[in-house]
């Protein structure tokens, strides 16, 4: 089953490798991982999408990983409504002649064209990962030269009293 872990570590040296380490002891298949500065200066949030067999391995891993220096705070997300991202940059064969076709399928996508070369485009998407595969799946007959993808990034919807006393929703 596709889990998705956040972490929140200190931003050193080290820290990731540590990390992928301990998933690669378990034979734990990383599907993505993403990892950014937090809101905190010297913290970053990780974001690891994985396949695990059971709830056990889950609770296993959780524990595992919050024992690691640098590590603060680990949680599984799978569960909660999350707001989750992720952006690809795909590069089309586009002679002049196909680009208006290859702009119509981009656009109910809400992607855009941010390269244009002779004979190929590239363009750029954000969203949920079924979305990235769906635009995926229609440019394919087109042919493309290259994808590059970011992989998952998330975190639980907010809800919670902001400092003045007023509730915070995320709107997506």
């Amino acid at each position: 089953m596709k889990r998705i872990l956040t972490l929140t570590v200190n931003n050193r040296s080290g820290v990731l490798n540590r990390i992928t380490g301990l998933f690669t002891k378990r034979h734990y298949n990383i599907e993505s991982i993403t990892v950014g500065h937090a809101e905190i200066e010297g913290i970053s949030r990780m974001t690891f999408v994985i396949h695990v067999e059971d709830e056990k391995e889950v609770e296993q891993i959780t524990k595992q990983l919050n024992k690691q220096i640098d590590v603060l705070k680990v949680q599984d997300i799978t569960n909660q409504s999350i707001v989750a991202r992720e952006l690809a940059l795909i590069k089309v064969i586009a002679p002049p002649a196909t680009r208006m076709e290859v702009q119509g399928v981009i656009e109910p996508f809400r992607a855009t064209v941010i390269d244009v070369s002779r004979d190929s485009v590239v363009v750029q998407v954000t969203g949920e990962s079924e979305k990235i595969e769906a635009i995926i799946d229609l440019l394919r007959p087109y042919g493309i030269k290259e994808i590059a993808r970011t992989g998952t990034t998330a975190f639980p919807r907010g809800t919670q009293r902001a400092a003045n006393g007023a509730k915070t929703y995320s709107i997506v």
